[in-house]
């Protein structure tokens, strides 16, 4: 059974398949291959709130990096072709408390594919 990914920051470009790649502070353990379920929230849902399954992901691979590394390719695939690097880091780090503000926060990029 698929697991289930939080996509609750980026959930409009999973919905218009314009994200193919995604940064985590976590899933290390995410292999290629692996069928993700994107949601739109998966954690702290309210009394009566249901997860909503956006659409099923194929992970293609995965690597650590330096969030500050980003490239302009993967903000577009991020699906955020009008964002500079800086403020792609800067919007990830505040959507990610546990950088604590370092940019230099090793992160788990992980592309995928859609199915």
């Amino acid at each position: 059974m698929p697991r289930n990914m939080s996509f609750s920051m980026t959930t409009e470009q999973i919905r218009k398949g314009t994200k193919t790649v995604t940064r985590r502070m976590g899933w290390w353990n995410l292999k290629p291959g692996e069928i993700v379920n994107a949601c739109v929230k998966c954690m702290g849902l309210k009394k009566g709130e249901k997860i909503e399954m956006i659409r099923q992901i194929r992970v293609v691979s995965t690597r650590g990096e330096m969030l500050c590394n980003v490239t302009r390719d993967d903000i577009i695939r991020e699906g955020f072709p009008e964002k500079g690097r800086g403020d792609f880091i800067v919007f990830f780090m505040r959507g990610h408390k546990q950088c604590k503000g370092d940019p230099r926060a090793t992160v788990n990029r992980i592309e995928f594919e859609y199915l």
